[in-house]
């Protein structure tokens, strides 16, 4: 994807957890039709926002680990973790207005 980098459960400590900035972990999958539309939408936001948030995908079907050690029962979910720790969380498909409203002290 464009802006939006993938993340794996090898690579999530360093990429999200020691990341100097708040990162937003969309977790999807291939299969998802509500992450599918909701792809466009971190794409966009990833675009505007990037350089106060970094956004980044990780596959759940691929990585296992990560979304069951942070409660992920069903996707979509979009969870923003700052200086290492869970901030913030968004369940299912939304629109861009109700994520930003989530991110809005972030920005």
């Amino acid at each position: 994807m464009g802006n939006v980098p993938a993340v794996t459960d090898a690579s999530f400590d360093q990429d999200v957890l020691k990341a100097s900035k708040p990162v937003l972990v969309d977790y999807w999958a291939d299969w998802c039709t509500p992450c599918k539309q909701l792809a466009p939408i971190i794409e966009e936001l990833a675009a505007e926002y990037g350089d106060k948030i970094d956004f980044v995908k990780l596959d759940t079907n691929d990585n296992p680990t990560t979304p069951a050690k942070y409660g992920i029962l069903s996707i979509p979910v979009l969870q923003l973790f700052v200086d290492g720790e869970l901030a913030a969380e968004v369940k299912g498909a939304r629109s861009k207005g109700a994520i930003l409203k989530t991110l809005d002290r972030y920005l």
